[in-house]
């Protein structure tokens, strides 16, 4: 089922939970990159990788829903590597932003001993965060 309008609009019941609360560009992001990856794949867990894969280059996860990014760019390992890599993924959080960055975000997500954590410790943090924060909109 097409993500996306005649006009090039995300259809919003076709998206994922995390992208229904997110603007309009992650919406169009995904929606068109998963629509372009069903045409030469087909439909299905290629195709959402294919679109999470972009929608990660141009935005992280915080919490519930998705943020355009300071800079564009692969957000982990597993995104720099490409389709046949099978590195680590950080779930949506940029674990390629500079420390300063994931400190804020940390404290955005009201995170415990951020002061203290490394960088790596901070990225896992906030993926627990945000997986947190997905599982409880969920239930909402």
């Amino acid at each position: 089922m097409p993500k996306t309008t005649r006009t090039g609009k995300a259809r919003e019941d076709e998206l994922p939970a995390t992208l229904q609360r997110s603007d309009d560009k992650a919406k169009r992001t995904f929606a068109k990159a998963h629509d372009a990856a069903a045409k030469e794949y087909g439909e299905g867990e290629r195709a959402h990788r294919v679109a999470y894969s972009a929608l990660k280059h141009t935005h992280e996860k915080v919490g519930d829903h998705w943020e355009p990014k300071e800079s564009n760019g692969p957000s982990d390992a597993q995104a720099e590597g490409g389709y046949r890599t099978h590195r680590e993924t950080a779930g949506g959080v940029d674990a390629n932003a500079s420390k300063a960055h994931l400190y804020e975000l940390a404290g955005r997500l009201e995170i415990s001993g951020r002061s203290r954590m490394t960088k790596d410790e901070l990225v896992d943090a906030i993926r627990k965060a945000n997986d947190r924060a997905s599982a409880k909109a969920r239930r909402s």
